[in-house]
């Protein structure tokens, strides 16, 4: 029986897959409160010509906008690839309480694998963590994706 961060992973896997339709590094996520979403996104960075279109930061956006705050305690942010340190401080700031990521990123992972943003004791706030959640196939969609391209 899949577990809810195994459904819900497999849900920012499906918008993983929207990214990598329009050639951007398949990378989904989503923020869930109540178990209900409230922000979903993937990555736009070359479509939107901008380096910061992520797809934590688009997933915090549009719940940002649809919960009319910038603070969105009480929920958990899904994502296929483990947060880099931009996105880590922006999930703190929003005071996201839960991060469960499928893929560990060795180069720039701010969840434990370089650096460790989300539950560093000097900040004011700090979020649980799981990793490794559908971890491998995360990670095959993401070498896929890196093969095809070479």
């Amino acid at each position: 029986m899949q577990s809810r961060d195994e459904y819900w992973m497999s849900q920012a896997m499906l918008l993983a897959r929207r990214a990598e339709a329009i050639d951007e590094v398949p990378v989904g996520a989503l923020l869930v409160r109540d178990e209900a979403v409230i922000g979903a996104g993937f990555n736009t960075m070359i479509r939107d010509s901008d380096p910061s279109a992520h797809a934590e930061m688009n997933a915090l956006r549009a719940a940002a906008r649809s919960e009319g705050n910038y603070r969105l305690p009480g929920t958990t942010l899904y994502v296929t690839l483990e947060p880099c340190s931009m996105c880590a401080g922006a999930i703190v700031l929003a005071r996201i309480q839960r991060v469960v990521f499928g893929a560990s990123d060795p180069r720039t992972g701010a969840a434990g694998s370089v650096f460790q943003v989300l539950d560093h004791p000097g900040l004011n706030h700090r979020c649980e963590l799981r990793g490794g959640v559908l971890g491998e196939e995360c990670g095959d969609m993401l070498r896929a994706f890196f093969r095809r391209r070479r």
